[in-house]
């Protein structure tokens, strides 16, 4: 208990270091938690390229609005977490709200890279669809719940009837058991 209560300490201080206007607060921070943040948003993503852009995205929020943050509300990591998700499933949904306006433009023909694209999206969305087939029922309506329909770890919970921390442990190893099953394709894929 009393390490927790320093670690959060600890953010707290890298925090208002960074709302002084320390770059080097950044700088520690961005070393503490980027691997964390590109990770998830990775996981989330599929791509290493948007993964990269949401961590930036997530990094230069918190620099430029570091008072968002509430020490007493939860770690700084859970906080970097949150954003991260909120950015990722942002982006999710831009990207399909693209797709859906390119399906109702009229049909000219496709080029080549556009079909591969195409291609990929829809392969790589069938591999998760396979993977969350195998989870767990309560893992799986979760991930369904969070990653699909754009639901909070909260309003997860909500739908479920569960605690907060069970929904929290259920997208975790939900996660976790994706990226397991996936992971020999997607290292072949990113090679």
């Amino acid at each position: 208990m009393e390490q927790r209560r320093q670690g959060r300490w600890a953010e707290g201080v890298l925090v208002e270091r960074l709302a002084g206007g320390d770059d080097a607060a950044l700088a520690d921070l961005y070393d503490r938690y980027a691997g964390f943040v590109y990770g998830l948003a990775n996981r989330m993503l599929m791509n290493r390229q948007a993964a990269e852009d949401v961590t930036q995205e997530v990094f230069v929020a918190l620099w430029e609005n570091p008072a968002r943050f509430e020490p007493g509300r939860g770690t700084l990591r859970g906080f970097l977490g949150t954003m991260t998700h909120r950015r990722a499933v942002d982006l999710i949904r831009r990207e399909d709200a693209r797709r859906r306006r390119e399906s109702r433009a009229p049909a000219d023909a496709a080029p080549a890279q556009d079909l591969a694209e195409t291609a990929a999206r829809t392969d790589t969305s069938g591999r998760v669809r396979n993977a969350l087939a195998l989870l767990p029922e309560a893992q799986r309506r979760a991930l369904e719940l969070a990653y699909f329909q754009g639901h909070t770890y909260r309003q997860v919970a909500d739908v479920l009837g569960i605690p907060e921390g069970t929904a929290k442990s259920r997208l975790r190893l939900g996660l976790q058991r994706v990226a397991e099953i996936l992971r020999p394709e997607l290292s072949d894929r990113w090679a």
